[in-house]
């Protein structure tokens, strides 16, 4: 028997369908009402206009928003890396080496180890938020360690991504062709029933624009689909690659030219920014509104991992986005919920519109603006995912 729910009393509806409410991209509806049945939003409107429902929420003057899609995250991991931040706020730089550290630990873990860590996390983002996320192996670098590592997190979430390719194993140093041959054969093979995307680190230190087409190539030929770790660290082939070969997403994108720049415009690659990396490796930051005056795709993510992100809170990652990577506030909302919809390639989420999952969150304010305008404050009071208040 189907169960519907009235959220009324809303004082600013984001539905991310600019249709629903006052034609910008966010869609709003001021003193609005969602209606929600078997899991999915069936209406939105102005509250004194709400149908009849078994059950009625009083959002009392608060904002109400599709839950955040964070995009891109890499959860299951051992091991930590206090010393190796407090060492780089202390005035060293951080390289790629300190993967390494976080690789030896997780083969080390066992599975209950890795997966109770994972739900810890997982558990962290949904009470700020977060209702769908996409996480990555890359930590364990064998064949064993890269399939259990995705057969953990396919218990947890569909967005499951093959990461081989993070970096060249110090076991692999002497020859990283092997290392390739390795990805792009048995272990893609170990690896591929568990995921739905492939990803490669594009990188100097990592794996050059050759590596990472054949990476990535052999992958779409097992129905994985692209994302690319582009342009993080330097200049590079990464956006190229990732628009050549229609990837859903190029992650990072600090360091682009004006081409990399129009081939992203140009192409339904979304560019993925990740402001926690940049927060916490003092490194230069992207620019969003750069990519945004283009006409480019901008998703919004935490990049959560023990050595350079070590943030699941999407709200802090609007903040930084608004302070500091020139976005507007609702720019931001937009690229931490459509925008990490659209870089998962998925129209069920990341939006309040009728057939949509009702996956939504309550702020303890009366606009989304609250994100970034308080930051550091705890706003995210009620979280629904599939129709079910499973926070506050």
């Amino acid at each position: 028997m189907s169960n519907s729910t009235a959220i009324t009393d809303i004082a600013t509806l984001v539905t991310n369908d600019p249709s629903l409410g006052d034609n910008s991209p966010l869609g709003l509806i001021q003193d609005a009402a969602v209606v929600i049945e078997d899991g999915r939003v069936v209406w939105t409107g102005e509250s004194s206009k709400a149908p009849a429902t078994d059950n009625r929420v009083d959002a009392g003057g608060r904002a109400v928003l599709p839950g955040f899609v964070d995009s891109h995250s890499h959860l299951v991991f051992a091991g930590d890396r206090t010393q190796e931040f407090n060492a780089r706020m202390s005035g060293r730089s951080y390289t790629a080496g300190g993967i390494r550290t976080t690789v030896a630990a997780t083969r080390a873990a066992t599975d209950e180890e890795l997966e109770r860590n994972l739900t810890h996390y997982l558990a962290e983002a949904l009470r700020q938020g977060t209702t769908t996320f996409e996480t990555k192996s890359g930590y364990g670098l064998t064949v064993a360690d890269e399939a259990r590592a995705l057969r953990i997190a396919a218990r947890h979430t569909d967005e499951v991504t093959y990461l081989g390719a993070h970096i060249v194993p110090p076991d692999h140093a002497d020859d990283p062709a092997a290392y390739v041959d390795l990805v792009t054969g048995e272990m893609l093979d170990a690896c591929a029933p568990y995921a739905r995307w492939i990803d490669v680190f594009c990188e100097k230190g990592a794996f050059d624009g050759d590596q990472a087409r054949t990476i990535l190539t052999a992958g779409k030929a097992r129905g994985l689909t692209p994302r690319v770790h582009a342009n993080q660290l330097s200049y590079g082939p990464g956006v190229q690659l990732a628009v050549e070969l229609d990837a859903a997403s190029a992650d990072h994108c600090t360091h682009l030219t004006a081409a990399d720049v129009d081939a992203l415009a140009h192409s339904r690659t979304v560019a993925t920014l990740l402001p926690g990396a940049e927060f916490s490796t003092r490194a230069a930051w992207p620019d969003a509104r750069r990519l945004l005056d283009a006409g480019v795709t901008v998703a919004l993510s935490t990049d959560c991992n023990p050595g350079s992100s070590f943030t699941s809170s999407v709200p802090f990652c609007i903040a930084l986005a608004v302070r500091d990577m020139r976005m507007t506030p609702d720019e931001a909302v937009w690229s931490a919920t459509a925008g990490g919809a659209a870089a998962l390639r998925r129209t069920d989420i990341g939006r309040l519109a009728p057939g949509a999952r009702a996956d939504l969150l309550l702020l303890e304010a009366p606009s989304h603006v609250h994100l970034a305008y308080r930051p550091g404050v705890p706003l995210v009071s009620g979280v629904w995912r599939n129709g079910v208040r499973v926070v506050g």
